[in-house]
């Protein structure tokens, strides 16, 4: 075990780079090397903030000073819980990998955050009539997914924990993007996968047993 500058316990780390070594012992060092260190950070987190932001900005109808300001908010976030943590940086990556992944977290929650200040749709809402155009389902022929989705409402309502149906329909049916149910849930990304893969597999059961799909999209993943 090791210890930071103030005499907490950190967990045994790999060997740094050069790099990576010089960031930390500049960040945990004297003033004015640490801030001299801290401001060379910033500067990092805000070009990855801004990347980030112009890239997904404009998907969530976010334009203009709105990006400028969203990206200094997410990298200056990030600086504090980087600076925070730098105890629990066991050289497994480079610094900056390890230090961007705190502004990319940041970008998604403050993106999620900013589509519940005015969402398209109530996160209670089921859009069910707007999935075939979602979907391109084929006009032409409208009897058979008409079927195909009541069976599938049926198998939602029934099958379905309240949890993996609540992310269904926000995802499925109400297109609300994943960082915001995410940040609305109180959960993470991989929380969110793991009940939208678990939910999948329930409603391809369903469907399969009322001969809508077959056996192998019941075995596929």
């Amino acid at each position: 075990m090791s210890h930071d500058r103030a005499g907490a316990t950190s967990p045994a780390r790999a060997s740094f780079d050069a790099e990576s070594a010089e960031w930390v012992r500049t960040l945990r060092g004297p003033e004015p090397e640490r801030q001299a260190a801290v401001a060379r950070l910033h500067a990092l987190l805000l070009r990855v903030a801004g990347k980030e932001v112009n890239r997904r900005g404009p998907r969530w109808g976010i334009t203009g000073p709105e990006l400028d300001d969203l990206s200094h908010q997410a990298a200056a976030d990030a600086l504090l819980a980087v600076t925070a943590k730098i105890g629990d940086f066991r050289g497994e990556s480079r610094f900056t990998t390890w230090a961007y992944r705190f502004v990319v977290l940041e970008v998604s929650s403050k993106l999620g955050r900013h589509f519940w200040r005015n969402p398209p749709v109530p996160l209670e809402s089921e859009e069910w009539e707007r999935l075939p155009d979602r979907f391109g389902f084929d006009p032409a022929r409208e009897s058979e997914w008409r079927d195909l989705l009541a069976a599938l409402r049926t198998a939602v309502e029934e099958k379905l924990t309240e949890r993996q149906r609540r992310v269904f329909v926000a995802l499925v049916l109400n297109g609300v993007p994943l960082d915001a149910l995410t940040v609305e849930l109180g959960t993470n990304r991989n929380a969110v996968y793991k009940t939208m893969f678990d939910a999948r597999r329930k409603l391809r059961a369903a469907l399969a047993a009322k001969g809508y799909v077959n056996d192998d999209m019941v075995r596929r993943p």
